[in-house]
């Protein structure tokens, strides 16, 4: 599939098979437990369906001017996706070709130099750039999880991205995604700090794992505790009545 961009020829085309991808660490041990937090809310709520791709530090693919261009967000969501061969596993990902552009890429910010905020034009572009004018994906968030700052970006009707100003609450409505992501502040396993976080329309955040079964646990005991509120009220009023002369039923 061809798309042109004033002078520029876009073309969406699979990575080759024998392509080798570069393999660079990580810069910190956030950036993969902020993506694995992510994706386990929608998973545990049952929003990670068939045809939907949720993948960190993935290659999304796009050729320019015959030149494979790669970037690798640090999470990305996209829908209507092309489901795979059993044979096969997924290395990279084309849009328009196996399935919709992302609706939503993020990129985890680092005290180090980075691309993230780049325009370059120029062959390799700057990821800016690249999700902005090549993808054109609808929404680009930039989340810098040492000091909890969360930046939104909407692709407006000039095809350029506009900040997008927060709820009252500190959310923004991910429309492609179908929730509210914003900013929470706590502890999950072995990290205490900023994390990014799901809420539905209604304004419930969305749970992990853990605190699922921490409710039910606390459910449980509220249920006992009530349990055993009751047989002591019981046996209250038993000793009430045999005081009384009268023998309560069994």
């Amino acid at each position: 599939m061809t798309a042109s961009t004033a002078n520029l020829k876009i073309t969406w085309e699979k990575l080759p098979d024998d392509f080798i991808l570069d393999e660079e660490p990580v810069e910190n041990i956030d950036q993969p437990l902020l993506a694995a937090a992510l994706r386990e809310i929608l998973e545990i709520a049952g929003l990670i369906v068939t045809g939907i791709l949720v993948a960190p530090n993935m290659g999304i693919c796009a050729t320019l001017n015959g030149k494979l261009v790669i970037k690798a967000p640090d999470w990305f969501y996209a829908r209507n996706v092309q489901p795979l061969s059993s044979q096969e596993i997924r290395r990279s990902y084309t849009p328009n070709l196996e399935g919709e552009v992302p609706a939503i890429v993020m990129e985890f910010l680092s005290a180090s130099p980075n691309d993230e905020y780049s325009s370059k034009q120029t062959y390799p572009p700057g990821k800016w750039y690249f999700y902005e004018q090549i993808l054109r994906v609808p929404v680009y968030a930039l989340f810098e999880p040492a000091a909890g700052v969360l930046e939104v970006y909407h692709l407006d009707s000039s095809g350029k991205y506009e900040v997008q100003p927060p709820d009252a609450f500190g959310r923004y409505w991910i429309s492609g995604v179908g929730l509210f992501l914003g900013v929470w502040q706590g502890t999950k396993a072995e990290r205490t700090g900023y994390w990014l976080r799901w809420w539905d329309e209604s304004g419930e955040m969305l749970l992990w794992g853990v605190e699922m079964v921490e409710r039910e646990r606390q459910e449980i005991e509220i249920v006992q505790h009530r349990a055993e509120q009751e047989r002591e009220r019981a046996d209250r009023l038993a000793a009430q009545l045999r005081a009384a002369g009268i023998e309560p039923e069994a």
